[in-house]
């Protein structure tokens, strides 16, 4: 099935075949053609060109009527597998209660995990699924779920099960993460807790593409994570982290000695966390979305790029801590709030975030033999307008590996 996109206004998001991430400069840099068209072959970008180029033949023809094609947002960290709403605890933070004090008295993590237990396994299917469509009709196409609020094995492999069932079921590009190690589990001690996640491993590697460990104040510890990341890379497990949310962890740099794909937060970072990501295939991931929701510190993206490296820029998507998976609104609160430009922004929620989920070589850009996972938007937008005008609606059509999606518009 050949599919041709016509009449483009700006195709937006090219990158040349081998290119996986952008660093430092090359961050700046948006490929593009104006007054283009996009061929699409069983379901993979087969070619583009400008106007001046004949265009292909094609069994299907549709007319962008001055819109512009752009790759759809990826997601590189969520945890939207979860039971039921954490409002109450929305009450307690307008209240004045910080996220380590929510958590203290047996909320966060640990009501997840309660309200989780209680939920079967097709309910919790079922609430994910609205999820997963809510943000693919705001133009997500590529997104990372985590497990983390079973926190003993059964319900962690319950979680598991879900994400890989709605892997299977969703048009969207699925990555599954087993984070055993979110929180210690009730009726553990710490120590033994983090035996238990490390006795978990070979059956959640069974199910999981990568392991991940909340490596921070008051959670668990740099000896800790290298544990549990062994007990990974043994049962073949590549490791992404929860760094520096809540203090100067260590986190990044455990993470770079594991060879992690991505170190995420990044709220409270130094200068040493700088210096131990340049050079390495680690990609710093930041959650601006946590950040607003939470009132804590902005990732200093613009010093990294300074510095040379690349950023992603993910949802971080879970009901006590930024209950929104709209990664529009994520690009935005980056040029917003973390004042980097809308080019920048764009590439840390396409190629960037998809590198940091390990998929960059499949989707995240304009790229012949990728997915054909598009975002048509109505005329007149350009990628400045979809940050300043952030909540006004700009997708006319999503499109999964060439496949229109019927979910409704982003807003």
């Amino acid at each position: 099935m050949r599919t041709l996109f016509k009449n483009i206004s700006t195709l937006t998001g090219i990158v040349p075949e081998g290119v996986l991430r952008k660093e430092g400069r090359a961050m700046d840099e948006v490929g593009t053609v104006e007054n283009a068209w996009l061929l699409v072959e069983d379901g993979l970008i087969a070619a583009f060109g400008g106007h001046s180029e004949k265009m292909p033949e094609a069994d299907e023809v549709v007319d962008a009527d001055g819109g512009m094609v752009m790759p759809a947002l990826c997601d590189s960290h969520t945890h939207i597998v979860y039971a039921g709403c954490r409002d109450g605890e929305f009450l307690d933070k307008i209240n004045g209660l910080s996220y380590e004090e929510i958590a203290a008295r047996g909320g966060g993590i640990l009501n997840s995990a309660d309200l989780l237990h209680r939920t079967s396994e097709d309910d919790l299917y079922r609430q994910a699924m609205e999820r997963v469509r809510e943000m693919i009709s705001k133009g997500t196409g590529a997104i990372e779920i985590k497990s983390g609020y079973g926190l003993n094995p059964e319900d962690e492999m319950k979680m598991l099960r879900v994400i890989d069932r709605i892997k299977r079921t969703s048009p969207a590009l699925i990555r599954s993460t087993f984070l055993g190690a979110h929180a210690v589990g009730r009726g553990y001690t710490h120590e033994g807790y983090v035996q238990a996640v490390c006795d978990m491993m070979p059956e959640a590697a069974t199910l999981a593409d990568y392991v991940d460990v909340f490596c921070d104040e008051g959670f668990f510890t740099v000896e800790d994570t290298a544990r549990i990341l062994e007990a990974g890379a043994a049962c073949g497990l590549p490791p992404k982290i929860h760094a520096n949310e809540l203090a100067e962890s260590g986190g990044v740099q455990v993470g770079v000695r594991y060879n992690a794909l991505s170190v995420d937060h990044l709220e409270r970072t130094g200068d040493a966390e700088t210096e131990a990501l340049r050079g390495t295939e680690t990609m710093p991931t930041m959650l601006p979305g946590s950040s607003f929701f939470l009132g804590i510190p902005y990732g200093r993206a613009k010093d990294f790029i300074n510095a040379g490296l690349g950023i992603a820029l993910a949802s971080d998507y879970n009901p006590g801590s930024s209950p929104s998976g709209d990664m529009r609104f994520v690009m935005a609160l980056g040029c917003i709030r973390m004042r980097l430009t809308p080019a920048r922004a764009f590439n840390a929620v396409t190629l960037n975030s998809a590198y940091a989920m390990g998929v960059s070589n499949l989707t995240g850009s304009i790229t012949p033999g990728k997915r054909a996972d598009l975002i048509l938007t109505f005329p007149g937008w350009n990628l400045t307008k979809i940050a300043y005008l952030h909540h006004t609606p700009f997708i006319n059509k999503v499109y999964l590996n060439g496949n229109p999606i019927d979910y409704g518009t982003d807003n």
